[in-house]
This record gives structure tokens, C-alpha cells and sequence, in this order.
């Protein structure tokens, strides 16, 4: 399967929606690219942002603008007792 196929599929799921992120927050210092992810989690106004990236622990220690970072696993487990 081809990513855009992919991605055409996920777009088409009820709960996704796309997001512009209009502001770069530049957050992640160690690892630069992984700002677009953080930048998109915070315009989406997200709940959490799930990864096993050690790069996003930093934004466990910034206040504004805050961002619920979890790991895979605990996404899971919140998934399962649902």
C-alpha cells in the first residue's frame, strides 16, 4: 500500500481532520524535525501526542504551550480499558 493510498484512508476516518499549524514554536531543539509534529499537536489543540520518540520529552518541562506527551504503550493501555 502506498503512503498516499494510506493516507488517503486514514483522512477519510471520522475522528481525523487536518490541521494548518501557522505557528513554528520551535521547541525540540535536540532533533529540529520533530517540531512539525509538536507544532501540529498544539494547533489541533490535541489531548496527547503518542510517541516513543525520546526527542519529545522536552515538552514535559515547558508550560506554555502545554503538551501531553505519552508514550505508544500507555496510548494502548488507555485504548484497552475504554
Amino acid at each position: 500500500m502506498t503512503t498516499e493510498l494510506k493516507l488517503s484512508e486514514i483522512m477519510r476516518m471520522r475522528n481525523v481532520r487536518k490541521i494548518e499549524a501557522y505557528y513554528h514554536w520551535q521547541l525540540i531543539k535536540q532533533d529540529p524535525d520533530d517540531n512539525k509534529f509538536a507544532d501540529c499537536a498544539i494547533a489541533a489543540n490535541a489531548d496527547y501526542l503518542v510517541t516513543n520518540d525520546k526527542h519529545f520529552n522536552v515538552l514535559k518541562q515547558i508550560q506554555f504551550p502545554k503538551l501531553t506527551v505519552i508514550t505508544a504503550q500507555k496510548w494502548l493501555d488507555m485504548v484497552k480499558s475504554l
